[in-house]
């Protein structure tokens, strides 16, 4: 006997579909609806709500083997298979995330394939693996955002059933694995969660309605993402999560439901026996978000640091544009990793006005933030697409990864990033409706026109191709400046988890110096300084002592270091001049 439960306030009358089947389900004064039946371990069901004779897929949906469109699979997380059994889970604390889509990491594009590339991840060194959204949506490739049955596991990837043996590949290699979650907003195609109940809110953000998590009749909704997000850690062995933009949960009411959720998360963390992790994506620079809660804070693991990668990146690579216009000086570079934050209570010219808040780094080490010279967004947000590596040189890109792996904050990848990946990273989707289709494309060009792009330009996200040209090329990897390149982030890596001095984790004891005429900066702690020229021609840093990993040919002399044009070296010191 199978039991059916599902929330639906909504219609007067709800009925489960099983194989075609049509049985009578009964109503609680909750607005939950039960019915007992007697089905197969795969049956596939789903309920029909009023008069509409279309069968709808259950919203805590295990496995949607035909889409998010059709019915659900019953899929029961007590028959996985797992040899993970002597897993005692890792702290993301100072550890090197590696983001990766799946559909794009191989030619295969599943969760099988991502697999057979692990050894390899374990030798750069990585930590973590983070999977950008594994959800169901429409279609079948996509960035995984747009995302309408958080339940179940995108079928074209191996559903529910390749994600296990994923994460159990990982474990049995030492690796963490992070799953992006997205709980501010729902895709467009499929979304049938608003003919249940009062999932969304009278609140928008730029993806659409936004959530009911603080208007009426919102505490199921929230038990509902609750749920999800544990449903992750608990039956799919995740060590965390990554909460996509939770700047754009609106939630009015006294406990956040971030702090509800990091509280529920602990307990399960100490259920399991083994660290589980919740890393925000923010747009607020509000140190509240990683403050214990016992402080006042909400108590999350770490967030990302956008101002860490737009220092870097704008001091490298000479952009200015957008939300840019504010950094690209080494000033701004050195207050942004003294501090975390560049804008904490400063005026921002990109939103008119003062951003962020200060962090307190006498309490709050410097792991809690993630730093990072490339992520989904920086690179598919882009107009084309295109990375880093195919805009700067292999010096630029080295000195990029000095900063950030070189700096005391928790570091992440994205996959190619660490070869000078040649393939883009473009925006795509495969939305099953013709409206939506062309409405996603020419959205797409309209954007970007009014920042000057031709509209031609712009990659349709709608067609295969934009989606097949955003495969990684993993035949690269091993030569010429790709395989130099990455032999760095190797050592980098490397130096990064076996040296004392880079472990350090607070930020008082970072030492800075930069001189913005000659293109230098030096940032280091305890005996160790990572010396880098960001200009075209040689320069001289103050900094003497015995190289211990360069790009380039650097050349200690009684002055300091010599260093070529965009290059690099971590030297451990005799003494400073």
């Amino acid at each position: 006997m199978t039991e059916f439960r599902v929330w639906a306030p909504r219609p007067s009358l709800v009925r489960l579909d099983v194989d075609g089947a049509t049985h009578p389900m009964t109503r609680s004064d909750d607005g939950w609806w039960h019915a007992d039946v007697e089905t197969a371990p795969d049956a596939r069901y789903g309920y029909l709500l009023d008069d509409d004779p279309t069968v709808l897929p259950d919203p805590r949906s295990g496995r949607q083997p035909d889409g998010v469109h059709a019915r659900s699979q019953l899929w029961d997380p007590a028959g996985a298979r797992w040899a993970d059994g002597d897993w005692s889970g890792r702290s993301v604390h100072g550890a090197v995330i590696y983001e990766l889509h799946v559909g794009t990491f191989t030619a295969a594009g599943t969760f099988d394939a991502a697999a057979e590339k692990l050894d390899y991840l374990v030798d750069l060194g990585v930590d973590f693996v983070e999977l950008m959204p594994v959800n169901s949506f429409a279609g079948t490739h996509g960035w995984g955002y747009d995302g309408v049955l958080w339940y179940s596991v995108h079928e074209p990837y191996g559903g529910p059933d390749g994600l296990v043996r994923f994460v159990d590949a990982c474990h049995a290699r030492g690796l963490g694995v992070l799953i992006d979650a997205v709980f501010n907003h729902l895709g467009p195609s499929g979304n049938y969660l608003p003919r249940f109940g009062p999932y969304l809110s009278s609140a928008s953000n730029p993806w659409g309605e936004g959530i009911n998590i603080a208007d009426a009749d919102s505490d199921e909704v929230r038990r509902y993402i609750i749920g999800c997000a544990l449903r992750w850690m608990r039956d799919f062995h995740a060590d965390g999560l990554r909460l996509d933009a939770v700047h754009a949960l609106v939630d009015t009411t006294a406990i956040h439901i971030l702090e509800e959720l990091a509280t529920e998360t602990d307990w399960l963390a100490s259920q399991l026996g083994r660290p589980l992790s919740l890393v925000a994506e923010s747009d607020l620079n509000d140190p509240r978000l990683i403050t214990a809660r016992d402080c006042n804070g909400y108590g999350l693991t770490a967030q990302w640091a956008d101002d860490i990668h737009h220092a870097i990146h704008t001091a490298v690579s000479g952009e200015r544009q957008g939300y840019y216009a504010d950094f690209g000086s080494l000033a701004t570079l050195a207050e942004t990793l003294r501090h975390g934050y560049f804008h904490a209570g400063t005026y921002s010219s990109f939103r008119r006005r003062r951003h962020g808040r200060p962090l307190d780094t006498n309490s709050i080490p410097a792991t809690r933030l993630v730093a990072y010279t490339c992520t989904h967004d920086q690179v598919g947000n882009r107009a084309l697409g295109d990375r880093p590596s195919q805009n700067l040189t292999a010096g630029q890109l080295a000195v990029k990864a000095a900063l950030a792996l070189g700096s005391p904050y928790t570091a992440m990848l994205f996959m190619g990033e660490e070869w000078a990946a040649s393939t883009p990273f473009q925006f795509f989707s495969s939305h099953p409706e013709p409206e939506l289709a062309r409405a996603t494309a020419e959205g797409r060009k309209a954007e970007f026109a009014e920042h000057g792009w031709d509209a031609d330009e712009i990659p349709d996200p709608q067609d295969p191709q934009t989606f097949l040209h955003s495969k990684l090329n993993w035949d690269e990897v091993g030569s010429g400046e790709h395989a130099r390149l990455l032999s760095v982030y190797r050592e980098l890596i490397a130096l990064r988890h076996h040296d004392a001095d880079l472990a350090d984790p607070w930020l008082e004891h970072l030492t800075i110096d930069y001189d913005e005429e000659q293109r230098w900066i030096s940032i280091g702690r305890g005996r160790l300084r990572i010396a880098c020229n960001l200009g075209s021609e040689p320069t001289t840093v103050p900094v003497a002592g015995e190289v211990v990993l360069a790009w380039g040919e650097p050349k200690v002399g009684t002055e300091g270091t010599v260093l070529e044009g965009h290059s690099f070296a971590i030297l451990s010191l005799r003494e400073q001049a």
